[in-house]
């Protein structure tokens, strides 16, 4: 199987060249990308902050990206004279506080390739739906992800027991009525507590390249829909997202209906976002979406206006002239061409051993790209 590319994280927007850009304040009180209190009789001038800001980064033996963590403290330090209250404060103390131990849960298995699968907290473990969460979980595991749930019960508990404890990973949620994480995951070292909802789901949706979404209630249409969301927007990185029904129920089916009723029909979003999901409730069909998502197709990245389309296969010359015609629509009046790494991504070593193609996306059609990634992994030349 090839090995998807990790998704971005859904925080900072990419600079064009690939890189991230990272605010460093407000224009007042900013010295070489370090925020401080601006200067008072009580106070430090902002040079003085800037030195002590990097002195302390020293201190910590920060080599690499010192240039964020510089930011990461500047954002604190503003916190200091910009009116945040102590509930504020805590907030932020949190926050950051659960994203750091979550973070450093996922770092050793950032390579691996991980699916989320969201569902109901309420589903039994007799109920058929718990079963069906269950054998896609370990059928995923078997081909080689990880399954990451919010380690609750009912269809996350499924998750965790289908994916066994080598390969399941939890981030729960901490509730007054649920709180406790699932036999299967709680004495896991691959699970992290969250206080915010926010922070949570970041933490379900950051890391994984892939979703499944089972019947749940307001949580799981919450989630369905802000997965949804940042792939209609370009906010995360192109994956799949799986709606799956039970076998003779028609959950998501309904969800449809409504959607193209009331929401396409009225021009509220675009139905060719709809290629942004697949609804099925076969199991096979379930697992080769998420498997065959990057069967060619491997990542992207923009440089500049330019973006790249890392394949594991190069289309022949006939099947990007096909492409060109196909998604003009999407595309400038260049089309779709062949090319080698760009600088951007020789001077970072951006898998270069990789096929590119590259177009000047338009940048707002993703339910269309959708079906140019699908499009790739269905060519010929993907077969040789």
């Amino acid at each position: 199987m090839n090995d998807p590319a990790p998704a971005s994280a859904t925080g900072a927007d990419p600079a064009p060249d690939g890189t991230t850009r990272v605010p460093t304040g407000t224009a007042d009180g900013v010295t070489n990308g370090v925020a401080g209190a601006p200067t008072t009789d009580a106070g430090r001038a902002p040079t003085e902050i800037a030195a002590l800001v990097d002195a302390l980064l020293d201190a910590a033996g920060a080599r690499r990206n010192r240039d964020v963590h510089r930011g990461i403290l500047s954002s604190a330090l503003e916190l200091t004279h910009n009116g945040a209250g102590r509930l504020d404060l805590k907030i932020a103390r949190s926050a950051l506080a659960e994203m750091s131990h979550a973070f450093a849960m996922f770092a050793p298995y950032r390579e691996v390739p991980k699916v989320t699968i969201f569902g109901s907290a309420r589903t039994a473990p007799t109920d058929a739906l718990y079963g069906l969460a269950r054998v896609l979980a370990h059928r995923l595991a078997e081909a080689g992800w990880m399954v990451v749930t919010g380690a609750g019960p009912g269809i996350m508990a499924a998750g965790s027991e289908g994916a066994g404890p080598e390969m399941a990973i939890g981030v729960n949620i901490r509730l007054p009525f649920e709180s406790l994480p699932n036999a299967w995951i709680a004495e896991n070292d691959k699970l992290v507590e969250m206080k915010y909802f926010f922070t949570r789901k970041l933490m379900l949706m950051k890391e994984s390249t892939g979703f499944l979404v089972l019947p749940g209630g307001f949580g799981t249409l919450d989630e369905a829909y802000e997965l949804l969301t940042l792939l209609q927007t370009g906010k995360a990185e192109p994956a799949p997202i799986v709606l799956v029904d039970q076998p003779g129920d028609g959950y998501w089916s309904a969800w449809e209906e409504f959607v193209t009723s009331q929401v396409f029909r009225r021009g509220l979003a675009d139905p060719r976002d709809a290629a942004l999901y697949r609804i099925t409730s076969d199991v096979d069909v379930a697992v080769d979406e998420l498997l065959g998502f990057h069967r060619n197709y491997h990542s992207r990245r923009f440089v500049g206006d330019t973006m790249v389309l890392r394949l594991h296969h190069a289309p022949r010359d006939e099947e990007l002239r096909m492409l060109s015609t196909a998604f003009a629509d999407i595309c400038s009046a260049r089309g779709i061409w062949r090319t080698d790494a760009l600088p951007p991504e020789r001077a970072s070593d951006d898998h270069l051993e990789l096929a590119r193609i590259a177009l000047e996306f338009d940048k707002t059609h993703h339910g269309r790209l959708r079906q140019l990634i699908d499009a790739l992994n269905s060519l010929v030349s993907s077969d040789d």
